[in-house]
């Protein structure tokens, strides 16, 4: 590797290009990063995770959300909530995470370098900065780690005010009193239920006739349910037609022909890969129909041998914690370095209000496979913890194996589903059955206990095991009840 500049160059400073420049850095390995923009962190630091989460929790505090079923719906924390408001948390929060950033790779001697990237031969790169200069450099291997950018249809009349897409949308200069979503993914889903806390008026417009497919039905009945209760219009089914902006307003009509009014829409139907500037000819590398780039989900190696990708750039599934994962994997491997896999089950969470987070299979995956299997439900309201924090809904769902009695697969939705998950993730890693919720003690009063009330609601429909069957002792199965008939005789 001496007579490359470097031994490993990441394109991207998102969290797989992080935590594979970190791990790069502690292995003494010659790692340089290229970011596009001046700050280090990618579109998860500044327009995606960490942004939007950050809102969440800021709408949730300032509203008084979490205290309404106590003090009525009209309750608030803070009276009049302006846009001022939820940037001041955000712009803090976001400036801690690049100190941080930056700090990680200082003192894991990590080489960091601002400006656009392209190929220009199998090994070596041209990155052109603002300024206008260029420069060439090689590597032994690259990570392609530039994540997605939001698509952008041309009938959709963007203006970075009315009309925008999941970037512009932080940057809006006062709340709308009323929003139409366009696009019921996992983005749509959470700034519709964010703002609808708000009190603003939502509608929410899915062109299909379900949403968020790859979560348990069951899940997204109750989560329906919940959002509709909550002022959510979600309109499914309804492919848009026109979109018409009118100033001081948007007017949408679908093609149903119903027609709704907002003062703000936002468009948040799929993203793209960020590859199109990356000049991915010049090394024999192709993208699918959204940019994307295909790798071995093991190794994370591209068609090219030495060129890896990770992150929303693959695809599926596009969540900031698996994309860290796989960038520790891919430099490892990348630098010749056993490492230990990705675990089989990693949790999936959707931070909207009420949030919701799976791991393992579904009930509809089960079905389709053939698995015999039972069921266990809790509800919030069922725990004491539920009933001190004022929780009216909320549920876990636990699915279990008949024939291994393995928990194949947990779904939450409810206060605190995407930090309850990680109990599910590890006894579904570590192969335990419905016996561990059932025989271990949970912290009472939590909302954790609901796994011990689902774990017994399905340990109490499920055959009983050999071992805790009641046998009859040898005597007792010998003794022959005497008649009723001869009983009377006697007497």
């Amino acid at each position: 590797m001496g007579k490359y500049d470097y031994d490993l160059i990441i394109i991207g400073s998102g969290p797989s290009g992080r935590a594979a420049a970190i791990q790069a850095g502690k292995l003494k390995r010659r790692v340089l990063v290229i970011d596009r923009k001046d700050r280090l962190g990618g579109v998860s630091v500044h327009t995606g995770t960490i942004p939007s989460k950050t809102l969440r929790e800021t709408v949730l505090n300032l509203s008084g959300w979490r205290e309404r079923s106590f003090y009525g719906r009209s309750y608030r924390v803070k009276d009049e909530i302006r846009a001022e408001d939820l940037k001041a948390r955000l712009h803090m929060t976001l400036d801690y995470e690049v100190d941080v950033l930056e700090h990680q790779f200082n003192r894991n001697h990590v080489d960091t370098l601002n400006g656009l990237a392209k190929f220009i031969g199998p090994h070596e790169i041209e990155v052109a900065t603002e300024a206008g200069d260029t420069t060439r450099l090689t590597a032994a291997k690259f990570l392609i780690a530039t994540g997605t950018k939001t698509y952008r249809p041309d009938y959709v009349p963007f203006n970075g005010k009315t009309v925008v897409d999941g970037d512009d949308f932080l940057e809006m200069d006062e709340i709308p009193r009323s929003l139409v979503v366009i696009g019921a993914g996992v983005i749509g889903v959470e700034y519709a239920t964010m703002f609808s806390a708000l009190d603003v008026r939502v509608t929410l417009i899915e062109p299909r006739e379900t949403f968020l497919d790859f979560i348990d039905r069951t899940l997204i009945q109750e989560f329906t349910h919940e959002i509709r209760e909550n002022g959510v219009d979600l309109r499914l089914g309804s492919a848009v037609e026109k979109i018409e902006d009118a100033g001081s307003h948007v007017e949408v009509s679908l093609a149903n022909g119903r027609h709704v009014r907002a003062e703000m829409l936002l468009f948040a139907a799929g993203r793209m890969g960020m590859t199109s500037a990356l000049n991915l000819d010049a090394v024999g590398l192709e993208t699918d129909h959204r940019n994307r780039i295909s790798v071995d989900r093991k190794t994370y190696q591209t068609a090219v041998p030495h060129i890896y990708a990770t992150g929303d750039v693959i695809g599926h599934p596009s969540l900031a914690s698996t994309a860290m994962q796989q960038g520790r994997v891919a430099a490892c491997h990348a630098l010749e370095t056993p490492t230990l896999p990705e675990s089989p089950w990693f949790p999936y969470g959707i931070y909207s209000v009420p949030e919701m987070s799976t791991c393992g299979m579904s009930e509809e995956e089960l079905q389709e496979r053939g698995i015999p299997y039972e069921v266990g439900v809790a509800r919030f309201r069922e725990t004491s913890r539920g009933h001190i924090m004022g929780l009216e809904h909320g549920m876990l769902k636990m699915l279990f194996s008949l024939k291994t009695r393995r928990v194949l697969g947990v779904q939450i939705v409810g206060e605190g589903a995407t930090e309850l998950i990680h109990i599910a993730q590890a006894v579904l890693n570590l192969k335990g059955t419905v016996d561990y919720f059932v025989q271990n003690t949970f912290n009472y009063p939590t909302l954790a206990e609901a796994y011990k009330i689902a774990g017994l609601d399905a340990f109490n429909r499920m055959p009983i095991p050999d071992e805790f069957k009641v046998r009859k002792k040898p005597e007792e199965a010998e003794a022959k009840p005497i008649p009723a008939a001869k009983k009377a005789q006697k007497a």
